[in-house]
């Protein structure tokens, strides 16, 4: 099998949305990104007196079919996902392990009552799988509101937030990428330099 970062789709989850980002993880973090195996609604997670289901046993089942090539194993769904403390989450992950699931549910414009707009979705998409795979990599959430890592318990932190890691965060993932002899995405190294040079 391939060594990089694989992802699947959860039920039914659009082609299109699946490539994007797919060419976006391949050019955040610098791996091969393989298509993996669709896999079905999640219905053993759903739970009926929320109406949702639980991340926690989705996250649990992925990893059991973790791809044994994979560096990262990362889900998508439209599935609206929760974990027991919390009304719901866009994403969950194991920290340090291999495995991340993001959900589109609440990212659409759609679920707000608003006109449809497929840009704003997957531009907050694309937040939420950089983050969820951040912390595969071993990162936790950042204080500063501007970088991908913030937590995001509504909408309008998801949308406040860059599509980048902070300088600190970067510098981090960076040493976790080059440990694996990868190099990420090439626009941070120039933020990298620039951060540098701005506290001598």
């Amino acid at each position: 099998m391939n060594r990089g970062i694989y992802i699947s789709p959860v039920g039914m989850v659009g082609d299109e949305t699946i490539t994007v980002m797919a060419r976006f993880v391949s050019e955040m973090f610098g791996f091969e990104v393989v298509r993996h195996t669709s896999f079905p609604e999640p219905d053993f997670a759903y739970d009926a007196r929320r109406g949702q289901f639980s991340s926690t046993l989705i996250l649990k089942n992925l990893a059991k079919v973790c791809p044994s090539g994979a560096v990262k194993f990362l889900a998508v769904t439209e599935a609206d996902i929760f974990i027991p403390m919390v009304t719901f989450v866009f994403g969950q992950a194991q920290l340090s392990g291999k495995v991340a699931l993001v959900s589109l549910a609440r990212l659409s414009q759609e679920y707000y009552g608003l006109a449809e707009n497929s840009d704003i979705k997957i531009r907050r998409a694309r937040k939420e799988v950089a983050h969820e795979l951040g912390h595969t990599f071993g990162l936790v959430h950042c204080r500063d509101r501007s970088c991908i890592m913030s937590l995001s318990t509504e909408i309008l932190q998801v949308d406040v937030k860059s599509e980048d890691f902070c300088p600190g965060c970067w510098a981090m993932l960076s040493e976790e990428l080059a440990a694996q002899k990868v190099v990420g995405r090439k626009g941070h190294l120039e933020t990298q330099k620039k951060f540098v040079e701005a506290r001598r």
